[in-house]
């Protein structure tokens, strides 16, 4: 089959020799496995996506043209992978469950343009990828945001659509002042702008897994630029979420007297704790706070 791909097909299309059926069909997918002998394994956080709206879902929100290089972890069956290749350029699929590389090479047979590497993410270079790559991925619940942290910290990446777990993707995702905000917020602010695209249910997988996920794109700043005094700040900021930012600033050893006088020069209330601030109040902040800061 030609590497170039078609321009818009509905997800569940199967061109001719795809084998071996829409992998959104519950039963398609059930014979797959049954005719490797392999299953979802939680060791590896694995729950296949059987829902083909939530696959349309993620495939619009990533937006992928012709000339796009995408990379995918956790591919699994190669549900995702199929209509990712469809439409771009090159698809490299990062899978670290070599018992999926047989059911990987019948459901991508076709797709010349697809290299899958056996590899653990979490060792994978993601710096190798072109400028301006997209990160596209299902990822898995016991170690996203751990390879999501990797992946945007490349600076290769244009934009990241990822499927993970509600809570995860709210906190991804979360404004100043709301419940989810906090550390993990900031950090995906600093490297772009996250929105949650949808939730999907338990049903949508196969197996179900216990908790609703979220599709969550990031649009990335690829100029973005380390800022280890603002972020030791936010750590120290959210040491302890029910007390003040003065209070938890004090315990990792700065003068409470220097913190209120900074806060009431920034025009903040001395009494303010952490998730109120928003990252350019933080920047502010840590500006300010000087080499008193760790890691300044």
């Amino acid at each position: 089959m030609t590497s170039s791909p078609s321009a818009s097909p509905a997800p569940d299309a199967v061109p001719a020799g795809d084998p071996p059926g829409p992998l959104t069909a519950l039963g398609v997918v059930r014979g797959l496995l049954g005719r490797h002998g392999v299953g979802a394994d939680a060791r590896f956080g694995q729950n296949f996506l059987v829902d083909a709206a939530a696959l349309r879902a993620i495939v619009a929100a990533a937006d992928v043209g012709a000339a796009d290089e995408v990379w995918e972890v956790g591919p699994g069956l190669g549900t995702l992978t199929r209509e990712l290749a469809r439409r771009a350029k090159r698809v490299v699929a990062i899978e670290f469950d070599r018992r999926m590389l047989p059911v990987l090479q019948e459901t991508l047979g076709p797709w010349s343009h697809v290299e899958v590497r056996p590899a653990d993410a979490l060792q994978v270079d993601f710096g190798e990828a072109a400028p301006d790559a997209l990160f596209v991925a299902n990822l898995p619940y016991n170690v996203g945001t751990a390879i999501l942290g990797r992946v945007l910290s490349a600076g290769r990446f244009r934009r990241a659509v990822v499927l993970v777990q509600r809570e995860v993707g709210e906190r991804l995702a979360a404004a100043a002042g709301t419940p989810a905000y906090g550390s993990l917020s900031l950090w995906v602010a600093h490297h772009g702008r996250a929105r949650v695209v949808r939730l999907v249910p338990p049903g949508a997988f196969h197996p179900p897994p216990k908790v609703t996920s979220a599709v969550v794109r990031i649009d990335l700043d690829r100029g973005a630029q380390p800022d280890d005094r603002t972020f030791a700040l936010v750590r120290d900021a959210f040491r302890h979420r029910r007390k003040t930012l003065v209070a938890n600033l004090r315990a990792v050893g700065l003068e409470a007297d220097r913190v209120r006088g900074v806060l009431e020069a920034q025009g903040l209330d001395p009494k303010v704790r952490a998730e109120a601030l928003d990252l350019a109040a933080f920047r502010r902040l840590a500006a300010a706070l000087g080499p008193e800061v760790a890691g300044g």
